[in-house]
């Protein structure tokens, strides 16, 4: 028998702006957060329970610094830890690179054209 995933009303908008992303591209917290009109530390808590991943692409977003951020709930390690190690894999799969810091190499990879 399926189960049904339930997600809120917010993390449904979230994970519909995540589709928008394009491969090969990343955004911030910060930006779906001006496009959803939250606080990035809500995002961030939509995409730590991200069922759905990496279908909805959770990994395509990172802190507006530039760092890697977080992945399935792991921050404290990073870049050090499995879950980082996940996230700058599926990101460099799509030509998305980083440096030995966790810092994004090409800032073109930005995206931030939402259509909400």
């Amino acid at each position: 028998m399926a189960r049904e995933t339930k997600v809120t009303d917010f993390q449904t908008r979230v994970y519909s702006l995540l589709q928008q992303i394009p491969e090969g591209k990343v955004t911030s917290y910060a930006a779906l957060s001006k496009a959803l009109n939250s606080s990035p530390r809500a995002v961030g808590g939509a995409l730590r329970n991200n069922p759905f991943a990496p279908e909805i692409p959770c990994h395509r977003c990172i802190a507006s610094t530039g760092f890697i951020g977080g992945f399935q709930g792991d921050w404290q390690k990073a870049p050090s830890g499995i879950n980082i190690e996940k996230k700058m894999s599926l990101l460099k799969e799509e030509g998305v690179e980083f440096d030995e810091k966790g810092m994004l190499v090409d800032r073109g990879a930005w995206w931030d054209e939402f259509r909400v």
